[in-house]
């Protein structure tokens, strides 16, 4: 499967879903568990990162406590969860998925959301048939994404070389360069576009874009 052409690896939360939103309610609803002020979007964009630990550490000027990162983890998955089903497609997703489907390109989903959470939501949407493969987390892990590719890209059969990864995160860039596999970088999610663009990778503002350049890439 897949083995001589190219094969794109979506990321979904921030990529496919449009969910920011639900993300930065669910996070200041966190925080507030804490006591800890609000953040902008802008804010979350500029100093995201996994693990989510580092993340809080950059916010609060330290990491959190064991028993404050079950609080504040706990929060978020519940309020997430709560806003997550009203959450739409980012605009032409479903169309494109679609239409690399027909033009032959084979296409997978890695996500570090919950497997339980990811499956029935991503059919909940009607783009579950476009991809070969759907790999969410299966544990409590807060670890990134590398580990996680290597056992996708195992399952797929399909090497490396011959692989795209689009995301909205420093880390699916990171995780593609671990495995190496190639990586595009799409501004509407979870980083603002001059933190992507630190990363070295090709930076872009739609999912349009970020499909025509995985085709200059492989």
């Amino acid at each position: 499967m897949g083995k001589h052409g190219k094969h794109l690896v979506w990321d979904w939360n921030g990529t496919l879903l449009d969910d920011t939103g639900a993300v930065i309610g669910a996070t200041n609803a966190a925080f507030a568990e804490l006591g800890l002020a609000s953040i902008t979007l802008e804010q979350y964009r500029e100093l995201y990162t996994v693990p989510v630990p580092k993340f809080y550490e950059r916010l609060m000027g330290r990491l959190p406590t064991d028993a404050e990162w079950v609080v504040m983890n706990g929060t978020f998955h519940r309020h997430y969860r709560e806003r997550a089903g009203s959450c739409g497609l980012t605009v032409g997703a479903a169309e494109l998925l679609a239409a690399r489907q027909e033009a032959g390109v084979t296409q997978s989903l890695l996500s570090l959301a919950p497997q339980a959470e990811l499956i029935p939501l991503v059919r909940h949407h009607g783009i579950a048939e476009r991809f070969v493969r759907m790999d969410g987390r299966l544990d409590d892990s807060s670890d990134g994404k590398s580990g996680h590719m290597v056992r996708h890209l195992a399952a797929l059969g399909v090497p490396a070389e011959r692989v795209v990864v689009i995301g909205d995160a420093a880390d699916d860039a990171v995780a593609a360069a671990h495995v190496g596999a190639r990586a595009v970088l799409y501004t509407g999610g979870s980083h603002s576009r001059a933190s992507l663009e630190r990363v070295g990778v090709p930076v872009v503002d739609s999912l349009d874009e970020a499909v025509a350049v995985a085709e200059e890439l492989v």
